[in-house]
């Protein structure tokens, strides 16, 4: 299958396609220093840097499959209170629905947070969809399911040029361990009690020593897990653009890695990714996990 990339970022959902046996011909995103990793990673594709609800589809090649992640922030509930650009966030959904109309693919996949299904244009946006002959299976899938060491709830809307729903089998793999990607002889650590150190994290590692023992990830930024923790015998919970999960080793601490949020997101070892943490956590975070891309893919082709 030939496919093409919207809002690729740093190359998740390529990766994932490639890894179903797709060629990627073009990926397209608006921040250049998504492009400068997504071509370092997949040099063999075309790249397009630029506000893709501004582009001219028709100079994208023709393609099988239409992967789209449109910008989730103005969706998700941890955006908190809404804000003029969450409209403009919002909005880039619509440029799927302009390449489709261009292009008639076979099939398109969207990406999203669950919470997209909530948004007030939603059921316009399927209306669009479906006046240009497009069936649409939203499905809920969990990465953990496709093997990836996270817990990651995210929607994916197949849409499909067929009278009804695609129907895909997809099976359940077995869940991987956050321990598998946590490297405890690398990274600087601290000490829990450090001066300055919130009372609230110190109330949260206590508890999650109690229940865990010495060793666990917490969210060091909001809660995410609760007042306990995560074991690292389960994957770990939803990473995001930034690093806000602390790994705990006893008396010591630090943040889990990029290169730790490499393997946690499903990426190949030696997959290319800026030095600069929170660069690497920004593009991380927005990723989406290749082997979970990769299995619903390869049902998508198998149900075909």
């Amino acid at each position: 299958m030939r496919a093409i990339d919207l809002f690729a970022g740093a190359g998740g959902f390529s990766t994932g396609a490639v890894l179903a046996g797709c060629r990627v011909l073009w990926a397209a995103n608006h921040w250049p220093v998504a492009v400068e990793w997504h071509a370092a990673n997949h040099p063999e594709t075309e790249h397009e840097c630029q506000d893709l609800q501004q582009a001219d589809f028709r100079a994208a090649p023709a393609h099988d499959l239409l992967l789209a992640s449109p910008a989730c922030q103005g969706h998700s509930p941890a955006r908190g209170k809404d804000r003029p650009h969450h409209d403009a966030q919002r909005a880039t959904a619509w440029a799927v629905v302009t390449c489709a109309e261009v292009h008639r693919p076979p099939v398109v996949v969207i990406e999203n947070v669950p919470a997209f299904s909530n948004w007030a244009l939603y059921p316009a946006w399927c209306a669009a969809m479906h006046a240009l002959g497009y069936a649409l299976a939203p499905m809920v899938l969990d990465a953990a399911d496709a093997g990836v060491p996270q817990q990651r709830r995210r929607l994916f809307v197949v849409a499909t040029r067929s009278r009804h729903p695609i129907e895909l089998q997809m099976h359940q793999r077995e869940h991987r361990p956050a321990a598998a990607a946590i490297d405890f002889t690398a990274g600087r650590w601290s000490p829990v009690q450090r001066p300055g150190r919130s009372a609230r994290t110190l109330a949260r590692i206590a508890a999650g020593r109690r229940r865990f023992g010495a060793r666990f990830v917490a969210p060091y930024y909001g809660s995410g897990s609760g007042e306990t923790g995560r074991s690292l015998d389960r994957p770990i919970g939803t990473l995001t653009t930034r690093a806000r999960w602390a790994v705990v080793d006893g008396e010591r601490m630090r943040m889990v890695l990029a290169t730790e949020g490499r393997e946690l997101m499903g990426l190949p070892d030696g997959y290319l990714l800026p030095a600069n943490e929170a660069t690497a956590w920004h593009l991380i975070g927005n990723a989406v996990c290749p082997p979970q891309a990769a299995q619903l893919i390869e049902a998508i082709r198998r149900a075909a």
